[in-house]
C-alpha cells in the first residue's frame, strides 16, 4: 500500500518569468522541505534558499523549518525588496508635486 500524499505548490516570480511547480509530498513535510523537494532552484538557480523569506498564500512563515504544509498550500519564495515601499511612495509623491 502506498503512503498517502498531499498536493502542494511552490511558486517563485521575477518580473519577466514566473513558475509554479506542483508536487506531492508526505504529510508532515515542512515548508522548507517542500521548497527543496520542488527543485525550483533548477529553474531559478539564483535563489538563495538559506536567506529567502517564505510564505503560504501571501502570509509570511516565521519558522519554515518547523511549520508543516497542508493539502493545497502554495508556498511562495519572496525576493528581497529593491526599495522600501514607504520610500517608493514618497518618491512618487515628490515626482507628482
Amino acid at each position: 500500500m502506498s503512503e498517502l500524499k498531499i498536493k502542494v505548490e511552490v511558486a517563485y516570480a521575477l518580473p519577466e518569468k514566473q513558475k509554479i511547480l506542483q508536487l506531492d509530498v508526505v504529510p508532515g513535510t515542512t515548508v522548507s522541505e517542500a521548497v527543496k523537494l520542488s527543485g525550483i532552484t533548477n529553474v531559478f538557480p539564483e535563489i538563495d534558499l538559506e536567506n529567502s523569506k517564505l510564505g503560504i498564500f501571501g502570509k509570511a512563515v516565521t519558522n519554515p523549518e518547523v511549520q508543516e504544509i497542508r493539502e493545497g498550500d502554495r508556498v511562495e519564495i519572496y525576493r528581497p525588496l529593491k526599495i522600501d515601499p514607504k520610500q517608493a511612495r514618497l518618491n512618487r509623491a515628490k515626482k507628482k508635486a
